[in-house]
């Protein structure tokens, strides 16, 4: 006879079985021949093994809570929009994935999930949870994300991680958390990535960050923070990626990242009052990413980039920046990227992109530019992608290179039309062919319209305009060159005005000789020559001194009314200053000295006197008295 036991209690199902499977191997003893009884109490054995297995597994596994729905393949449980004010009882011990979100949570207690030591992805967005205690997360030590985004907190205590040796993923954005406190973050040390945007922050304490020795990435959102958290981010050694939303600083500081030796991408968004970075705002860091989208920018920060030598990538989208200037970004040698969507993009200069020999995309979407010029890149044969749509562009001679290469070129699916162009009026770039390009995309060289010479003679101090207007297609631009060829600014006492004319103001006599006006655009160039001539102050009209009645100087020549006119300037009286006054100093100095070895020689000097002298009233009384002795008075004296 076969006996099988179970160290477990037996269910009633359990205990029948085993009932029914006694009783027929009592019977298969007596009525059958021995090798069909063991083949019977076999097949009845393994009967009674499946049922006690499937009994023993029924036990184990809890039931699904109500209001819940479980996927015990992936041992999920989804009790999103459940109505849950808390978080619900019964939940499977062996879950791995739970889902919270959508509910009315409003309060973590201590210890609210120990019993889940297996539980790898917490989400409680979307609830309305304001508090959550110390260790509330104690004993999940198997987390690995936990999300609660979308809550209605406004503190975290320190301790309210602890226990989550394992989670890499923290997402709290979307509250309304105003402070971060020391120590916030030290149970978490192997965290990667925190999302903190979205929240009500104005203070981030020194050694909030302390502990996140493995974070990589940082998501956050300070519309009130008055200043970088600095020494706040000197915590986080590690971090790769820096996510900086809402700030309310109209300048970004010198040194705000330093010590981020390892960060390689900063982005800095929607900060309505950012207009400025300081010139040493990025020092320290080493970026292959760099975005500065949503702000006031109203110029590229040339200087806060020159040092970004690693740099790949720059957005500088939604910014009113007007110009990008020549020759500024070359110290870029690795940039392959360029974003400068939805600016105020007015002109790119010749030359803006010189040495930026990687650069392959180029999106200047959604701006002001009427062209671009082949000369503003270093080489158009790098470039894949150009986004140019949305710019009221002239379609003539220098877009010519777009259209010979958009066969080569991605234009993100938004081909640049023609808008300014009258003839060209909303032409796509794609809808021109080969045979018609040469005589539509046309320019006409320029022309200076009064070709008049103009030379001007003038005296020492007076401003002089000299005129040169233009006309070509497109309109050319005038510059003017000094005598010694050139270029004259829009600034300083012989400047380019922006009518194309030129002002000297003051003129002098080094001021004179011939000025160049160029008119250029892509189509080529015209100048016209102008000439200055000062003429100095002759040297007798500086104003003499008039001597009446004194004495005439051989080289005097006669004036009017018999004075003699003598030439005497300033530097003459400073002269003659200097020498009276050493000649005055000498004498008394020798006087000095004289009188000092002079009282030498007489030996030594007493410092006091005895003077004797009769009071008046002694002398008159004795006149009518009877004696002839007189009184003598005696006063010292002391020489200082």
């Amino acid at each position: 006879m076969i006996c099988l036991y179970h160290n477990d209690k037996p269910s009633r199902l359990t205990r029948r079985l085993f009932t029914a499977v006694s009783v027929c191997h009592m019977q298969a003893g007596h009525q059958m021949f021995e090798g069909i009884a063991i083949h019977r109490w076999l097949s009845w054995g393994a009967l009674y093994l499946l049922a006690a297995g499937v009994t023993l597994t029924s036990e184990t596994r809890q039931q699904c809570p109500q209001s819940c729905r479980c996927n015990t393949a992936l041992l999920e449980v989804n009790c999103s929009d459940g109505q849950f004010a808390g978080v619900p009882n019964g939940l499977p011990q062996d879950t791995k994935l739970l889902n919270l979100t959508h509910n009315k949570i409003k309060t973590l207690v201590r210890q609210q999930f120990q019993t889940l030591t297996q539980l790898f992805d917490l989400d409680l967005s979307d609830n309305i949870m304001v508090i959550i205690e110390v260790e509330a997360f104690l004993g999940l030590q198997s987390l690995r994300t936990l999300r609660l985004a979308r809550n209605r907190l406004k503190i975290i205590p320190v301790g309210a991680f602890a226990g989550l040796p394992k989670l890499q993923l923290l997402d709290i954005s979307s509250n309304e958390i105003l402070v971060f406190l020391d120590f916030t973050f030290r149970d978490l040390a192997a965290l990667q990535f925190m999302k903190a945007a979205a929240n009500d922050l104005v203070f981030i304490s020194h050694q909030a960050f302390t502990g996140l020795a493995s974070l990589q990435e940082l998501h956050l959102d300070g519309c009130n923070l008055t200043a970088v958290p600095t020494e706040a981010l000197t915590q986080l050694g590690e971090l790769r990626s820096l996510h900086f939303h809402r700030l309310g600083l109209d300048t970004l500081p010198n040194y705000s990242f330093r010590h981020l030796e390892h960060l390689k991408e900063l982005v800095i968004s929607h900060c309505p009052m950012l207009e400025t970075l300081s010139g040493n705002s990025l020092f320290g860091l080493n970026l292959t990413s760099l975005t500065v989208r949503h702000s006031k920018l109203s110029a590229v920060p040339y200087i806060p980039l020159h040092h970004l030598v690693y740099l790949v990538h720059l957005d500088l989208s939604f910014n009113p920046i007007t110009y990008i200037h020549g020759n500024l970004l070359g110290d870029l040698l690795r940039l392959q990227e360029l974003h400068l969507v939805g600016g105020s993009l007015l002109h790119i200069e010749i030359g803006a992109f010189r040495g930026l020999i990687h650069l392959r995309l180029l999106n200047v979407s959604r701006n002001l530019l009427s062209t671009l010029e082949v000369g503003a890149f270093h080489s158009v044969d790098t470039i894949k992608t150009l986004g140019l749509d949305d710019n009221p562009l002239a379609c003539d001679c220098r877009l010519l290179w777009v259209v010979r290469r958009r066969q080569y070129l991605d234009f993100g699916g938004n081909s640049p039309t023609c808008t300014t162009s009258i003839q060209l009026q909303d032409w796509n770039f794609l809808d021109f062919t080969e045979t018609e390009v040469p005589g539509l995309l046309t320019c006409r060289q320029p022309r200076i319209l009064n070709r008049k010479l103009q030379e001007v003679r003038v005296d020492q101090g007076h401003t002089v305009v000299f005129y040169c207007n233009a006309e070509g297609d497109p309109p050319p631009s005038v510059t003017w060159l000094n005598p010694r060829l050139k270029p004259l600014s829009p600034t300083g006492r012989i400047r380019a005005l922006s009518n194309g004319s030129l002002e000297v103001r003051y003129a002098q006599p080094q001021d004179s000789g011939t000025y160049l006006c160029v008119a250029s655009n892509a189509a080529g160039n015209n100048s016209l020559p102008v000439s200055l001539h000062v003429r100095a102050f002759p040297p007798s009209s500086k104003t003499p001194f008039r001597l009446k009645g004194w004495f005439a100087f051989p080289s005097a020549s006669p004036g009017v009314n018999g004075a003699q006119k003598v030439p005497f300037d300033i530097k003459t009286l400073l002269i003659a200053a200097t020498i009276g006054f050493l000649s005055f100093f000498s004498s008394v100095s020798i006087c000095f000295i004289f009188m000092f070895f002079w009282s030498k020689s007489k030996g030594q000097i007493k410092h006091t006197a005895t003077i004797a002298y009769v009071p008046r009233s002694a002398t008159s009384g004795s006149k009518g008295g009877a004696g002839n002795s007189t009184e003598t008075s005696r006063f010292t004296m002391k020489l200082i």
